[in-house]
């Protein structure tokens, strides 16, 4: 049986570097916070989450430029 250690650990997705189609469709809000922010960790809401995966939003966003342009912001 495995012990469960309390060990800080990053999780990489494992996509070989692919992002999901489905997120690069349309802005979620999450994106266009990101967006605002200019992709700045530290001003984003999820980073005060504590997650332990890496974060994928800078290349979310700039798949969402490159596809559906910039968005329009209020």
């Amino acid at each position: 049986m495995r012990e469960y250690q309390d060990v800080e650990e990053d999780f990489y997705p494992q996509t070989k570097g692919e992002i999901s189609e489905s997120i690069t469709q349309n802005w979620t809000e999450q994106a266009l916070e990101c967006y605002r922010i200019h992709c700045d960790c530290k001003k984003c809401s999820l980073a005060h989450g504590n997650y332990s995966f890496v974060c994928q939003m800078p290349k979310v966003i700039d798949a969402l430029i490159n596809l559906t342009g910039k968005p329009r912001l209020a």
